[in-house]
């Protein structure tokens, strides 16, 4: 019989008794890698969640979180695409052409080379199909924003085209029940990686109309005043200082007691949508969850939830909207809010969607994951960013970047892992920096000092552990403390070919 290495291990093992602890061995190894959901949604401001001091009620979030791991201080890229091909690659968006998502390999890649299952729901917003990056099965729509009661002729089953149903289809449901298809049809010997990308609350803001009627009458004392008893809770969670103050109304922001009573319930209607929209968001990570708990997986998973970017300010609603006036359950309707709702969602910081300042790309996220979490039920205050996404997973994951199958020559990975912070653990300095940057909105932040310009005005410089809403521009008292910033993000723009202006 020829010579064995593998018997001959297994022989040795059983002669000394060892196969019980060889075999522990072994499964322990296997059970130290989770699986992984990763949860995206749109458009979400900093404070909407309840668990982040929202009146929206958000039973399933806040749950996670008081069980999990809260962040104060997390961070996108402002925007919907760059944040998809930042969070994908592990490399900022501008190095792989943004949606072409060049010189680069994704989560699903890496993981699926380590042999995790690798899945996706919702909103893909980038080129080609999930499926040409590592992902097993797709449900969901290829496009950037849907009509959530019809689709919009993009929706797609893996490759096949995806007919919506003409009655009972609600986009953010569909994406759920996938994702449950997908866990319960899994290979159960394999870890899996679920990325679930809803596109609520971005607009249309539709919603079915028992879930709009439930926050009616809500928001009838206005942006301002919800901005008040936001941040009053958001202190008694300690998420931000009992010193924390709301940043300024800006001049487009007007004040609510100027308005009729009819642009009062215009308004009060179309936040009660976007608050149903979240509150269905909600609902369904409460579904989510009541699978893993039905298929033994709920211990083992690690879930992460947050948010592409901060609220949005963009007023697009349609004229036929207005003229019906279309309610938002009604499929025809396309309602959206402008800057001073959207102002009130990023309680307290300033700015929104596409800027750098903390509005923008401050996001709310929540890590849960009862066997691997060292303090559950805590937040923490060390910074990360979505470029920090790829080396946690591969950490976690016992990955190999690039993968040894890798169709293209990826660039090298940009963020650090997150795993010390699970652990409980102070992480490294590198993890206090990033770079940011969307159309002619920029910022670096290295440590607290953080570098921000807009509409390519000059650069701005904010203490962010004195400061967190940017109030107080150091730029020119503190010119020093601004130049090894300055420096720092003029070698990246080189590194990443980008123009600050």
């Amino acid at each position: 019989m020829p010579f064995c290495p593998r018997v001959s291990l297994f022989l040795l093992l059983l002669v000394s008794g060892a196969i019980p602890g060889f075999l522990s061995s072994v499964m322990a190894q296997q059970a130290a890698r989770p699986n992984i959901i990763l949860v995206l949604v749109d458009d979400m401001g900093w404070s909407d969640p309840g668990c982040y001091g929202g009146e929206i009620e958000t039973p399933n979030l806040d749950r996670l979180a008081a069980e999990g791991l809260r962040f104060s201080q997390f961070y996108n890229c402002a925007k919907c695409e760059t944040t998809r091909a930042t969070l994908l690659s592990g490399r900022y968006h501008a190095e792989v052409g943004v949606a072409k998502l060049q010189r680069c390999a994704t989560l699903a890649e890496v993981l699926a080379g380590a042999g995790y299952q690798t899945w996706m729901t919702g909103k893909w917003h980038l080129s080609g199909n999930p499926l040409d990056r590592g992902f097993g099965r797709y449900f969901g729509h290829l496009s950037g924003a849907t009509n959530f009661f019809t689709g919009d002729g993009t929706f797609r089953v893996n490759r096949e085209v995806f007919e919506v149903p003409e009655q009972g289809f609600y986009t953010t449901d569909a994406n759920t029940d996938y994702a449950i298809q997908f866990i319960r049809e899994r290979d159960r010997e394999r870890p899996f990686f679920l990325y679930v990308a809803h596109n609520a609350p971005h607009y249309p803001l539709q919603a079915p109309k028992e879930d709009v009627m439930k926050y009616r009458g809500t928001y009838k004392e206005g942006w301002d005043q919800l901005r008040v008893e936001r941040l009053e809770r958001i202190r008694g969670m300690g998420l931000l200082p009992e010193t924390a103050e709301l940043s300024t109304r800006p001049e487009d922001v007007s004040d609510w007691h100027e308005l009729s009573e009819k642009e009062h319930d215009q308004h009060d209607l179309v936040m009660a949508t976007y608050a149903a929209m979240i509150d269905r968001v909600d609902t369904n990570m409460g579904r989510l969850v009541q699978c893993l708990q039905d298929e033994n997986e709920y211990e083992r998973t690690l879930i992460l939830f947050l948010s592409d970017n901060g609220a949005c300010p963009f007023q697009r609603t349609t004229p036929q909207t207005l003229e019906g006036p279309l309610m938002p359950w009604d499929p025809e309707s396309y309602w959206t809010y402008d800057q001073r709702w959207a102002h009130a969602c990023n309680t307290p910081f300033r700015a929104y969607k596409r800027n750098q300042h903390e509005g923008g790309i401050r996001t709310p996220m929540i890590a849960h994951w009862p066997q691997g979490l060292a303090n559950p039920g805590t937040i923490t205050h060390q910074p990360g960013h979505i470029v920090d996404m790829m080396a946690t997973f591969i950490e976690l994951g016992a990955a190999r970047y690039p993968p040894v199958d890798a169709p293209r020559e990826p660039g090298p990975l940009r963020g650090s892992s997150l795993v010390p912070i699970f652990r409980g653990e102070e992480r490294a300095d590198v993890g206090a920096r990033f770079f940011t940057f969307y159309g002619t909105h920029n910022a670096v932040r290295v440590g607290d000092l953080k570098l921000v310009n807009r509409d390519k005005g000059p650069w701005e410089l904010y203490d962010l552990a004195r400061d967190p809403i940017e109030a107080n521009n150091l730029i020119e008292r503190q010119s020093q403390r601004a130049k090894p910033l300055i420096e720092q993000w003029e070698a990246w723009a080189r590194t990443v070919k980008i123009k600050r202006k």
